[in-house]
C-alpha cells in the first residue's frame, strides 16, 4: 500500500462509490460488533488464548492460501512485514488477548461498549501524532458520542454488574486498538492488503501460542458445536473479513472517522448479547444509543 493508492478523504466520490462505502461500513459494523458474542458461545469450551491463538494462525493460513489461488501473493520487504507484525501483535493479540481474558468475567456486550470508547482516544492520539485537523465540530460529535458510551456503562455498571478485574483487562485491550490505529496510518505499510493481514494474523498466533501453552492446558478444550461454530465465526467473519474491512476502511478515511464507527457497537453489542443470550438491555442502554448515533453523523460528515 503506497501512499499513492491511498485516496485522501477530501475527494469527491462517485454516488455508487458512496453507497460501496456505506455498505462495507455496515458489514464491517456486523462483523466487529457480533465477534464478541461468537467469542462467548467458544469461551466455556476452550480456554481464552488458545482459541485467539488458534484463530489467528487459521486465519492467517487461510488467508495465504486464498491470496495464492487469487494472484495477490505479494511478499512484502522487511519493513513492511515488521509494520505488519508489529500490528498484529497491537491490533490482535493484545487487543483480543487481554478483551477476551476480561470477557471472562464480563458479559459481551459490557466488553462492546467499553471498547467503543476507541474514537475518542485515536481522536485525541490522532491529531498531534497525525496531524488530523480536530474541528469544534467533530469534537463536539466525539464527545456527544462518549456521552451516549458513558450512558450506557454506567447502566451496566450499576448494581456490581460487572466485574472491574475484567473492566481493566478490557481497557488495556482497548489501549492496544488505539495504538494499533495510529500506526496504521503512520506506518503505511506496503504491500498487498490481504497478504498484510495474513502476516499480522500469523504474528499475532505466533506471539499467543507459546504464552497460551504456559499458563493454560489444552485439556480443558471440549468439542462442542458451541465452540466449533463460534471458533468458525471468528476464523472465516472476523479475522478474515472483519480485519479485511477495517484495514480497507483506514486506507480510505482518517483514524479519526474509521475509528468513530465503534460508537456503534454498543447497540450492536447489546443487541447481539441479548438475542443469543438474553443479556439484559435496559431502557437507559436504549437512551445511549441517541447521543452515539448524532455524534456519528457529526464527526463523519464535519
Amino acid at each position: 500500500m503506497t501512499d499513492r493508492a491511498i485516496p485522501t478523504t477530501t475527494q469527491r466520490k462517485a454516488p455508487g462509490n458512496s453507497r460501496a462505502d456505506l455498505g462495507l461500513i455496515a458489514l464491517f459494523c456486523l462483523i466487529w460488533s457480533s465477534a464478541f458474542a461468537a467469542a462467548k458461545f467458544a469461551l466455556p469450551d476452550c480456554p481464552p488464548l488458545l482459541l485467539l491463538a488458534s484463530r489467528f494462525l487459521a486465519a492467517g493460513a487461510i488467508l495465504l492460501g486464498l491470496a495464492a489461488l487469487a494472484g495477490r501473493l505479494e511478499w512484502p520487504d522487511r519493513r513492511a512485514i515488521w509494520s505488519w507484525a508489529v500490528l498484529g501483535a497491537l491490533n490482535s493479540a493484545l487487543y483480543l488477548g487481554l478483551s477476551y481474558a476480561g470477557m471472562r468475567t464480563v458479559s459481551s456486550a459490557f466488553t462492546a461498549v467499553l471498547i467503543s470508547a476507541n474514537p475518542l482516544l485515536t481522536a485525541l492520539v490522532a491529531s498531534p501524532v497525525l496531524g488530523e485537523r480536530l474541528s469544534p465540530l467533530k469534537l463536539g460529535g466525539l464527545l456527544l458520542g462518549m456521552i451516549g458510551v458513558a450512558i450506557v456503562l454506567r447502566s451496566r455498571l450499576a448494581g456490581g454488574a460487572e466485574d472491574w478485574h475484567g473492566t481493566l483487562l478490557v481497557l488495556g485491550g482497548l489501549v492496544a486498538l488505539v495504538a494499533g490505529t495510529i500506526l496504521f496510518k503512520k506506518l503505511k505499510p506496503d504491500g498487498d492488503l490481504w497478504t498484510g493481514t495474513a502476516i499480522q494474523s500469523l504474528s499475532a498466533g505466533i506471539l499467543l501460542l507459546p504464552v497460551a501453552l504456559a499458563t493454560e492446558s489444552i485439556a480443558d478444550i471440549r468439542m462442542t458445536p458451541a465452540l466449533i461454530g463460534g471458533w468458525s465465526y471468528l476464523v472465516i467473519a472476523a479475522s478474515i473479513g472483519g480485519y479485511l474491512l477495517w484495514f480497507r476502511l483506514l486506507q480510505t478515511k482518517t483514524a479519526t472517522e474509521a475509528s468513530t464507527l465503534h460508537f456503534l457497537m454498543p447497540p450492536l453489542g447489546l443487541a447481539f448479547g441479548w438475542l443469543l443470550f438474553r443479556e439484559p438491555v435496559g431502557l437507559i442502554d436504549c437512551l445511549g444509543i441517541v447521543p452515539i448515533a448524532i455524534g456519528i453523523a457529526m464527526v463523519t460528515r464535519g
